[in-house]
């Protein structure tokens, strides 16, 4: 590994670093009713706003909510946020969600997203799991236009549905796959 690889990576450790330890974790009740909050919203807008999240929310056995992940990069980057899992209109736990990253980036965007889940296998799979990482275990299908157009409440046979929404940022594209989403102790 040459001199400049070494520095970009040390870099962007320290960058991540210091951005997970400069954000609360969901453990203060003040910041559980933040992010309580932002999770409401953010839920509530996507469903007001896209038709296809608005259908499979109706059938839907829980939804895990990300109202806000910060992803920064140069050549090595990190996406970091927190979450909640909600069933029944209720939040019954609080999760993290991280994904390491490298290649070809650099700046720093921000965006949400949420994972309906569909079965009650899903769900257990997420509460059992030391960490879910998006791409292993149940099926996730990521609902962009082209699918949203093709889903009727008869073709939703896989295990969880993810919506990515509020991208905002200098950094193109947005993925969720590899995503480690883990729960946050609370007690």
């Amino acid at each position: 590994m040459g001199t400049f690889t070494k520095i970009m990576a040390a870099a962007a450790v320290l960058m991540t670093g210091a951005a997970a330890s400069c954000s609360t974790t969901a453990t203060s009740p003040a910041s559980r009713a933040d992010l309580s909050t932002d999770s409401s919203q953010a839920l509530n807008k996507l469903i007001r706003e896209n038709p296809a999240a608005a259908a499979i929310s109706r059938q839907s056995r829980a939804v895990l909510v990300f109202p806000s992940i910060v992803k920064a990069g140069l050549v090595f980057g990190g996406a970091y946020g927190e979450g909640e899992l909600r069933r029944g209109g209720q939040t019954v736990d609080y999760y993290t969600s991280f994904t390491g990253s490298w290649g070809l980036q650099a700046g720093a965007q921000s965006y949400g997203y949420a994972v309906f889940l569909m079965n009650e296998d899903a769900i257990k799979y997420l509460e059992r799991s030391d960490g879910w990482e998006i791409g292993v275990g149940p099926t996730v299908v990521v609902v962009n236009q082209g699918v949203a157009e093709n889903l009727s409440s008869s073709t939703l046979q896989d295990d969880a549905y993810a919506f990515i929404f509020d991208q905002k940022g200098l950094m193109a594209g947005v993925s969720i796959e590899g995503t480690k989403v883990t729960r946050v102790e609370t007690r």
